[in-house]
C-alpha cells in the first residue's frame, strides 16, 4: 500500500477555514490551515480524488524537497540534489514556476533560471541529452516556493489552475472565477435546500457552481486534463475508480436554480456553459432584468450573485445599488440575499444594513461578500409576530 504523502492545496484569501474542512470532508489527514493554503496527507488516489472534488483550491503541490537558500550556488545546489531521472526523463519536457517571498532574490525569472540550468545540467552529464522547456505542455510542472531563505521544491499536480473546470467556452466582460463563485456559494451557506437565484448571472459561473454544490457532483468532473496525467506512475484503473466512487456521491436536487440576465447574449454564453456542465436539467436562464422581477417561488429563497463593479462596466453606480435595494424590499420576500461587490463606497445606496461582511478579494480587487435578510414585511413585524406566539 502507497505511502501517505504531504500536499499544499492554494486557494484564495478568506477561504482558508472552508478549505481546509473540503480537505477534512474528503479524508484528508493532518490538515493544517495556514495563509491563502491548506497542507494535508494522502496518498496517490486522495491526489487524484483531491483534484476532482476540491471546489476551493486553485492548485495542489506534492513538495518534493526543502533546502536554506543563501544565494545563487545554493539555490543550484539544491535543485541538483533532488535526482529528477525519478520524476521525468531526457526525452520530457518541463517547466518551472516561482513564487518568491524573499530578500536573497527578487527576480522570479533568475529564479527559474538557474532551477531550470540545474536540472538540465544533471540530465546532461547523466545521459549527454538535455531536456527542453515547454511553457503550454510540459510534461512537469516544477513549483519552487521561496520564503525568506526556506526554499521548496514541489511538483505540480493540477497543471492549469483548479478554476479552469472545462465547462465554460464563453465569457462576457467581467467574468468571475469559479473557484471564488463556489467559496462565496459555501461561506453563504447554499447546500441545496432551497430555491436558488442569481439575478444578474453572466456567464452562468454561480449558477453551475451552485447545481454542482447542490448535486454534490465533483467540481472537475468536466475538466479535459490534470498534470499528474504525465507523471511517471500515472494510474489510469485508479483514476477511474476514484471518479466511479465519486459520482456515486451524487444527490437529488429538488428545488429550482435560475438565473436572469437582461443581455440576450449573456444568457446564450450561460445557457451554452450549463450545457457543457451537463447541468441543463438543474439550471434555468431567462433574459429578465432584475429590476423589473419578483419572487416566483414559494417558501425560502437563497440568492447569490456578482453585480457590476464600475471597474470594466460603466454604469450609475449610485442609482444601480439603489435598485438593488428596493428591488430586495420590494419583490423579495423571505429570501436571504448574498453578493460581493468591490465597490465599497457604493454599498451604502443599497438602503439595508448588511447582516454579514466578509472580507475577500476578486482578483487583485479588495471585495466584501455581504448578507441581505429579506424578511415578509419589515424586520419589526416579524419579531413582533414571534414574540405574540
Amino acid at each position: 500500500m502507497e505511502k501517505n504523502f504531504k500536499m499544499v492545496a492554494k486557494t484564495f484569501f478568506g477561504f482558508e477555514d472552508i478549505l481546509a474542512k473540503e480537505v477534512q470532508q474528503l479524508g484528508g489527514q493532518d490538515v493544517q490551515k495556514g495563509t491563502r493554503v491548506v497542507t494535508f496527507f494522502g496518498d496517490k488516489g486522495f491526489m487524484y480524488k483531491a483534484n476532482l472534488s476540491l471546489r476551493t483550491a486553485l492548485k495542489i503541490l506534492k513538495p518534493i524537497k526543502g533546502f536554506k537558500v543563501f544565494n545563487e550556488r545554493s539555490l543550484y545546489d539544491g535543485i541538483s540534489s533532488i535526482d529528477w531521472s525519478f520524476f521525468m526523463n531526457e526525452k520530457q519536457t518541463f517547466v518551472v514556476d516561482v513564487t518568491l517571498y524573499s530578500e536573497v532574490f527578487n527576480n522570479s525569472q533568475f529564479v527559474a533560471l538557474k532551477s531550470k540550468d540545474a536540472i538540465v545540467d544533471q540530465f546532461r552529464e547523466k545521459t549527454g541529452v538535455r531536456p527542453s522547456i515547454d511553457k503550454d505542455f510540459p510534461d512537469l510542472r516544477i513549483h519552487i516556493h521561496l520564503d525568506r531563505d526556506q526554499c521548496t521544491v514541489s511538483l505540480d499536480t493540477s497543471g492549469d489552475s483548479l478554476h479552469h473546470r472545462g465547462y465554460r467556452s464563453a465569457t462576457n466582460i467581467a467574468p468571475i472565477n469559479e473557484v471564488l463563485a463556489a467559496g462565496m456559494l459555501i461561506l453563504s451557506g447554499w447546500n441545496g435546500t432551497s430555491h436558488f437565484l442569481d439575478p444578474m448571472c453572466g456567464s452562468g459561473t454561480i449558477l453551475a457552481e451552485a447545481a454542482m454544490i447542490a448535486c454534490n457532483i465533483p467540481a472537475n468532473i468536466n475538466r479535459k486534463e490534470f498534470a499528474f496525467e504525465k507523471w511517471n506512475d500515472w494510474d489510469n484503473d485508479l483514476f477511474d475508480q476514484i471518479i466511479d466512487s465519486l459520482m456515486k456521491k451524487t444527490r437529488e436536487f429538488h428545488y429550482t436554480i435560475k438565473g436572469y440576465d437582461k443581455a440576450p447574449s449573456a444568457v446564450r454564453k450561460a445557457q451554452d456553459n450549463i450545457q457543457n456542465a451537463n447541468l441543463d436539467d438543474y439550471v434555468t436562464i431567462e433574459q429578465k432584468d432584475f429590476f423589473d422581477s419578483e419572487k416566483q417561488t414559494e417558501g425560502p429563497l437563497h440568492m447569490v450573485f456578482n453585480p457590476p463593479y464600475g471597474e470594466r462596466l460603466d454604469i450609475d453606480m449610485e442609482r444601480f445599488y439603489r435598485e438593488i435595494g428596493d428591488t430586495f424590499k420590494q419583490s423579495y420576500p423571505n429570501t436571504q440575499a448574498w453578493f460581493i461587490t468591490a465597490n465599497l463606497e457604493a454599498l451604502k445606496f443599497v438602503g439595508l444594513k448588511p447582516s454579514r461582511k466578509i472580507k475577500l478579494f476578486n482578483g487583485k480587487l479588495e471585495a466584501r461578500l455581504l448578507k441581505y435578510d429579506i424578511y415578509e414585511g419589515s424586520k419589526r413585524t416579524k419579531f413582533q409576530n414571534r414574540e405574540e406566539e
